[in-house]
């Protein structure tokens, strides 16, 4: 069975996957943003064993005060001690947090803690056994519908996190252009996911082509747009505090405009893929088409997508900021100051900049693929 599923996979494509496995492990080990002071302690994963809950206070719908723990270390050195913790609560509902006895926590223990006198930071629930279940569960149905092509889409995904992660994250810490960043990133996120799925082919490069294009669209009117609305970046959820946590030279609107084509470029490569795909589907049925016809074809199955695609788009940010515009309806906002509103015209900005590189992208992946999937003419 493995040698005749081995048989199936392209020799380029077992070529592509082991390299992009070494680039995955190279990103895993690298590390560009080092701390300069190592943490004198470790985090470990702890039990509740009690909870008091005499020093918590209730101010209407929000707590504050201290919420004292018992717990016992469930990993490291001190696994099997048990420690007093305290779970300080500031009134702030997104980010405090009750604990219950038998809820799973992480804790920051100090190298020279004595179990009978210090009181450990009870940081948050712990989260990563839940979070590697259903990434699991998500990577087993990959594989078992798409098979060698789910195996090369899990694959992407890892790559794309290890990149964000690993290059994009640190090299924006350090000052560089967040705009070259995120557009090189993109670029290199598109070539590696487009020609792992697709394969080294004449598709391949027809949506890697029309992503491409429609990226660096939606790049130069981001730009444009971002300085015409006169949105600072600010409006990003913690950016303050990152300022404000050593890091005061950075451009927030430049990180801002990078965000904007780095959250779309999802959706342009889908749709880059789906008019290649189609493309190369009328021109193996009908070899015969010329370049014209064969555009025509492809600007009706880019005309089917665009649509949804647009529609997707903002479904997936106005979730994000339901909460908010519940507000404004609750408050009885006039239209004028919604628009006006800086958060709300970040997302006017991201939403219809997404859009508008997607319904390009359609148009130009079915001019590059007339040009490139044209067998009669390019051999």
């Amino acid at each position: 069975m493995w040698k005749r599923f081995k048989a199936q996979i392209p020799r380029r494509d077992a070529v592509m996957v082991a390299v992009l496995l070494l680039l995955c492990a190279g990103l895993y080990r690298l590390d560009l943003f080092p701390k300069d002071d190592p943490q004198p302690g470790r985090k470990e994963r702890a039990r509740v064993v009690d909870v008091d809950n005499s020093d918590m206070q209730e101010l209407g719908l929000l707590l504050k005060g201290t919420q004292n723990l018992n717990v016992e270390i469930l990993s490291g050195k001190w696994k099997g001690q048990r420690f007093k913790a305290a779970n300080h609560l500031r009134a702030q509902m997104e980010l405090d947090k009750v604990f219950a006895p038998g809820d799973t926590v992480l804790v920051a223990v100090l190298d020279d803690a004595d179990p009978a006198t210090y009181t450990l930071n009870a940081q948050d629930h712990y989260r990563i056994n839940y979070t590697i279940v259903l990434f699991l569960l998500f990577a087993v149905l990959l594989i078992v519908f798409g098979r060698f092509t789910g195996f090369c889409a899990l694959l992407s995904f890892v790559f794309s996190c290890m990149v964000i992660w690993k290059l994009v994250i640190p090299l924006c810490l350090l000052g560089h252009n967040a705009l070259l960043i995120t557009f090189v990133t993109v670029a290199l996120l598109c070539a590696v996911i487009i020609f792992l799925v697709a394969g080294l082919n004449r598709k391949g490069v027809t949506a890697f082509s029309g992503s491409l294009a429609g990226v660096l669209a939606s790049s130069v009117l981001a730009y444009i747009f971002t300085h015409l609305f006169k949105i600072n970046g600010a409006v990003m959820p913690y950016s303050q505090a990152l300022l404000f946590s050593g890091y005061p030279f950075l451009n927030l609107s430049d990180i801002y405009i990078g965000a904007i084509f780095l959250s779309s470029s999802g959706a342009v490569m889908d749709l880059a893929m789906d008019v290649a795909a189609g493309m190369e589907e009328v021109i193996l049925k009908r070899p015969e088409l010329s370049r014209h016809e064969l555009l025509q074809s492809g600007l009706r199955i880019g005309r089917s997508v665009v649509g949804t695609m647009t529609t997707t788009l903002l479904l997936a940010y106005s979730g994000g900021y339901l909460t908010l515009m519940m507000t404004f309806a609750a408050q009885g906002t006039s239209p004028v100051d919604f628009i006006n509103n800086p958060h709300v015209s970040s997302e006017v900005v991201k939403t219809i900049i997404g859009s508008f590189g997607l319904v390009l992208v359609a148009p130009l992946t079915a001019v590059i693929g007339a040009v490139v999937l044209r067998r009669k003419q390019l051999g």
